[in-house]
């Protein structure tokens, strides 16, 4: 054993096996039921090494563990198997397992038997798919060793084919994501991403464009994976680390690709001129094999950075004139809305117009003819030389039908301002507290009249930005809206009040109340309610339409609530305010 044991060491051509823990390691599967096998399999192959590898040996001591073994051992080179164990064929049921299963098509299968008659050679050969057939009497330790790395060699080879299939089927899907890309950073990571997964390892990578030559060129990076993503975004070879600076410089002075130990340098050059450098760091050596798959994947990059590059410049060239379109359209577009604008004035001025000859037609009309009656009758009366009681009384008359008339008059004035396009808000800090107040003083008349209280509970100090002009017309307006809809005898009752951010007014009374039906076209223009003025008084419809209309221009809301007829309404004004120190 000892000579063979020598012989083993000297035919072997690379040297004996690392002792590195870590080196890769040809794996086989001894599969057999005779425990010595094992152990003189072991025995006869402990000094082997292939290629720097050594061996690492697993057994199965019957075809139910081999499977086993196989199912969670995909990476297993060769398998040296008995064909008789639990059964007279359960290995070769094992190797139509491994084929037809596990689709296992890469080891290498020994086939090794101690009983040839139960298994003969030639219709094992070609009924099965082994790569060798050994009886076990004749398989010394000099015919195990040629057998074995024969195998191996042969594995070796299959798995270069099979990793340059899946490294060119690769290549072939990211061309088409590649060429795909419309940006030069995704295509750079892109790039990085498809490196990795074509070289089957994790690995640390930059990618570094240069626009132009020069001793000191301007250069980015594009892209960076692993220890090497916080590059990304450079544009300066000065902010990269001195020996990552220095590789990439002496890559784009070498103008060729450089493969070494576990670091690997891609340079290619683009139609346009651009010029770039990959640097990929590895947890592993490359092999030829992987070496080639990278050459062929590098020569289809700069068509998909040249394909970018176009891509940009078309993108260009079309934010341009989409620029200039959209210069054009933006000043059509501003005609035509001056246009429109002018038409919508004339509209609504037409509308209003309408809306005024129809007012004056029916809420002036009544006005005017109590002024001609009485006017008849006060002439009579002079005519005929009635006592004076009788004409200051037709006076008294045409004098409420006159008020009655200008008050109309004064309502649609100023709608017919707020209606104005050209109308401003001229804000100041007003004290809401006093205004109220001055405003409810000359509406105090009125109310005595009707025998009604006005309440005003108003703080001092409650200011808001406002237009004094405009908020006095609005309260004046529900304050006199109270008066007219409440009772004789009625209570009207004004409170200012302060909240956060917001200066609240509320005007309520216990008057007639408003109707579902009222509250949902409480504030359109010339709208009439179900409620009417206690006294006779007239409504134009207007004063709400106003309200509303100033409250929004600066920005705040009106609102009414009422529990229903007969039951009193509040009307309540809310406005962005800010106290007074």
């Amino acid at each position: 054993m000892a000579e063979q044991d020598d012989v083993l060491h000297l035919i072997d051509d690379t040297g004996t096996a690392s002792e590195d823990s870590n080196a890769r390691k040809w794996k086989i599967a001894v599969i057999d039921d005779d425990p010595a096998v094992h152990d003189g399999t072991r025995f006869a192959l402990s000094d082997y090494s292939l290629n720097g590898q050594s061996l690492e040996i697993l057994s199965a001591y019957s075809a139910a563990e081999g499977r086993k073994l196989m199912a969670e051992h995909g990476d297993i080179a060769a398998v040296l198997l008995d064909v008789i164990m639990e059964t007279d064929v359960a290995g070769l049921e094992l190797v139509e397992f491994i084929r037809n299963e596990i689709r296992n098509e890469t080891v290498r299968i020994i086939l090794r038997t101690g009983q040839p008659g139960q298994a003969p050679e030639r219709r094992v050969i070609v009924q099965y798919d082994i790569n060798d057939y050994k009886a076990k009497t004749e398989l010394t330790a000099d015919k195990l060793f040629t057998s074995l790395t024969a195998a191996l060699r042969s594995y070796q080879q299959l798995e270069r084919m099979v990793q340059t299939r899946r490294g060119l089927e690769i290549i072939i899907d990211a061309a088409s994501t590649l060429y795909d890309f419309k940006s030069m950073q995704r295509l750079a990571e892109g790039v990085l991403t498809q490196l990795a997964s074509l070289l089957n390892v994790d690995c640390a990578g930059i990618l570094v464009l240069r626009d132009n030559g020069g001793t000191d060129p301007e250069l980015s990076v594009l892209a960076g994976s692993g220890c090497y993503s916080r590059f990304i975004g450079t544009t300066s070879s000065k902010a990269l680390d001195p020996e990552l600076r220095e590789m990439v410089e002496a890559a784009f002075q070498r103008r060729k690709n450089e493969f070494a130990d576990h670091r690997s340098v891609i340079y290619l050059r683009t139609g346009s001129g651009r010029e770039v450098v990959v640097l990929l760091q590895a947890e592993r050596e490359l092999s030829e094999t992987d070496r080639s798959l990278v050459e062929i994947f590098s020569s289809r990059l700069s068509i998909a950075f040249d394909n970018v590059i176009l891509y940009q410049q078309l993108q260009d060239a079309n934010t341009q004139l989409e620029d200039r379109v959209a210069q054009r359209t933006r000043a059509l577009m501003q005609a035509n809305r001056r246009l429109s604008a002018q038409w919508l004035r004339l509209q609504r001025a037409n509308g209003f117009k309408n809306e005024i000859l129809g007012t004056v037609a029916h809420d002036l009309k009544n006005p005017l003819g109590v002024i001609l009656g009485r006017t008849e009758m006060l002439k009579e009366l002079i005519s005929t030389g009635a006592s004076m009681g009788g004409v200051v009384a037709q006076v008294d008359h045409i004098r409420d039908a006159t008020k009655r008339l200008t008050t109309m008059v004064d309502h649609l004035i100023s709608d017919a301002m707020a209606d104005a396009f050209d109308i401003t808000i001229r804000r100041e800090a007003v004290d809401v507290a006093a205004l109220v107040k001055e405003v409810a003083e000359p509406n105090q008349p009125l109310a005595v009249n009707k025998q009604q209280a006005i309440n005003v509970i108003a703080p001092p100090n409650i200011v808001t930005m406002c237009d004094t002009d405009r908020i006095r017309e609005a309260i004046d307006n529900l304050i006199s809206n109270a008066i007219k809809y409440s009772p004789i005898g009625g209570k009207i009752g004004v409170v200012v009040i302060h909240d956060g951010s917001d200066t609240i007014v509320r005007v309520s009374d216990d008057g007639a109340g408003l109707s579902p039906e009222d509250l949902g076209r409480l504030f359109g223009r010339f709208q009439r309610l179900s409620a009417k003025p206690t006294a006779g008084e007239s409504s134009t419809g207007l004063g709400l339409s106003i309200v509303k209309r100033i409250i929004d221009m600066h920005g705040g809301e009106v609102t009414a609530d009422s529990e229903g007829p007969g039951k009193g309404s509040t009307f309540t004004i809310t406005l962005p305010a800010t106290e007074m120190p």
